[in-house]
């Protein structure tokens, strides 16, 4: 990883208090709740995003159909995809209705193309990095 990347993530991980997780899933399982879950244990809000769960309550937070209404009632800092990398572009658009200033696709997550659209909107973009792994080695 360059230097510049690791500013980034350090630059990320520490203005940064709330986070989207699009994707997210309640079954234990799954690495999105297990990431999710470290990072809540860790002071970070969690905002659970995934339209199979909306309406349920996922790590005692209220999981939202999309970015749009999940950003209507918080704000949001990062927006921390746990989707294939196909399904990237329309959650960067939403990234973009709200003014997402970060970007985050885990790792195995590469969309160059939606990364480059939410850089040209100003959104600071990570790709292919587990935020828990960064977290622990910032840590």
């Amino acid at each position: 990883m360059s230097i510049k990347q690791t500013d980034l993530i350090t630059s990320i991980l520490g203005s940064s208090k709330i986070i989207a997780v699009v994707g997210l899933s309640s079954k234990t399982s799954r690495p999105s709740h297990g990431v999710a879950a470290y990072m809540q244990a860790h002071g970070y809000r969690i905002i659970p995003v995934n339209p199979r769960e909306a309406g349920n309550v996922i790590l005692g937070e209220y999981c939202y159909p999309d970015l749009i209404t999940a950003a209507a009632e918080h704000r949001i800092d990062i927006v921390d995809c746990f989707r294939n990398a196909a399904d990237i572009p329309p959650i960067v658009e939403e990234a973009i209705q709200i003014a997402a200033p970060y970007l985050w696709m885990q790792s195995g997550i590469v969309n160059e193309a939606a990364a480059a659209r939410a850089e040209a909107a100003g959104i600071k973009v990570v790709m292919d990095r587990c935020i828990k792994i960064e977290h622990l080695y910032q840590h």
